[in-house]
């Protein structure tokens, strides 16, 4: 089974369900550390759990503010434990335009 990552209807990820989870409970710890959503909501298709719909500007915002997040911190258990997490958040970012 995958989870698949969607902006209308058009997949931008499809990881495997172990991956999508991660990748959601980090979403989770960011978007309380920003104050921000990611504009990434659950079962917005057919309410399927495994469909997840981004918001384009909504992640947009999260993204961008992420990477200023990232590059801000000099400590390096912060850049070491959220490097892996802002590489993925940048490349869906990519993929959503």
């Amino acid at each position: 089974m995958s989870m698949y990552f969607c902006i209308d209807g058009e997949t931008l990820w499809n990881p495997s369900n172990g991956a999508g989870r991660l990748f959601l409970r980090q979403v989770e710890v960011f978007e309380a550390e920003l104050d921000l959503p990611s504009g990434i909501g659950q079962g917005k298709y057919w309410g399927d759990p495994d469909t997840l719909e981004v918001v384009p500007a909504v992640y947009a915002d999260f993204a961008r503010s992420l990477v200023a997040w990232y590059c801000r911190t000099g400590h390096s258990v912060i850049l070491a434990l959220s490097e892996g997490f802002a590489a993925t958040a940048v490349a869906l970012a990519r993929r959503a335009g």
